[in-house]
């Protein structure tokens, strides 16, 4: 896709090699992606990320990746820091909505911009909140945490069912699959408790997503993924709505560093932000 317009910016779809670029500038806003985030991202929608050039130089970016007909998320908003307020950013957002078509809409937005959000039809529905830091030492591991590789893929798939708003299937194996991955599961009788991934990043690490039955699944889960690395600087996503994630990101030493507005334009399958312990990615979702 390829749109064009008399102030001189041209709007067209990233390829899948292109899309590192967008990494890149979330990067530089401090977003901190992870290592393999871009071709994770690319197996969802192909035609979901765009770029504003002007005389063949990149202005602006964004994303609104459509994960079946019903559901698109948008992220990577980002207007090249000297040419914002120009009406640029105005332009490759209406492009963006357009790829959603008719779909509800998702997104994780900084907080000083919910009220323009509100404008394009977003409603806040809660805010997740980063948190950061050395993790306290935990206790050890405990019986029934394997591989999350080792578990069938439809439990996860059916568990990722109950806090994500679609199907992402391909993302799903993708974000399992990485270089650089490490994924846990706990089971219990036989049935899946909780499960995560922890991912390198620009800094640090993250944990994500982290989903469980309770906090102590989470807990479980969490123990074995930090022992898997060793000790590091993590970043932990927690919807400010589940208490009990809250309250265990700050039980193991983390603080807030910054928050986000989830907002929707429309309704979704109701979520279980009970389970939902660590948010997979504030770029997807």
């Amino acid at each position: 896709m390829t749109r064009s317009a008399t102030d001189g910016l041209r709007i067209r779809t990233l390829g899948p090699d292109e899309v590192p670029l967008a990494v890149d500038w979330a990067a530089a806003e401090g977003w901190n992606p992870g290592l393999a985030d871009a071709a994770c991202f690319t197996t969802v929608d192909s035609e979901g990320f765009l770029v504003g050039e002007l005389e063949g130089e990149p202005v602006a970016t964004i994303s609104c990746v459509n994960y079946d007909d019903r559901f698109a998320f948008l992220g990577f908003y980002i207007v090249r820091p000297d040419l914002r307020g120009r009406g640029y950013g105005l332009r490759i957002w209406r492009e963006a909505i357009a790829h959603a078509g008719a779909r509800v809409i998702g997104l994780d937005g900084v907080v000083a911009q919910q009220a323009n959000y509100r404008k394009s039809g977003f409603a806040l529905a809660y805010a997740n909140i980063r948190y950061g830091g050395i993790a306290a030492r935990m206790d050890a591991p405990k019986a029934g945490v394997v591989a999350l590789g080792d578990v069938p893929f439809a439990m996860v798939e059916a568990s990722d069912a109950t806090v994500f708003p679609a199907p992402r299937t391909r993302f799903l194996r993708a974000w399992i699959a990485s270089s650089g991955h490490i994924g846990r599961a706990l089971l219990r009788d036989g049935q899946l408790a909780g499960w995560g991934v922890i991912r390198p990043c620009r800094q640090g690490r993250k944990i994500g997503p982290l989903v469980a039955d309770d906090r102590a699944a989470a807990e479980a889960v969490l123990s074995a993924l930090l022992a898997a690395i060793g000790g590091a600087e993590i970043f932990l996503d927690v919807p400010s709505v589940n208490s009990e994630a809250v309250a265990l990101a700050k039980s193991i030493g983390l603080s807030p560093v910054f928050e986000t507005a989830r907002m929707y334009t429309g309704a979704i399958a109701p979520l279980r932000t009970e389970r939902i312990f660590g948010v997979t990615t504030f770029e997807l979702g």
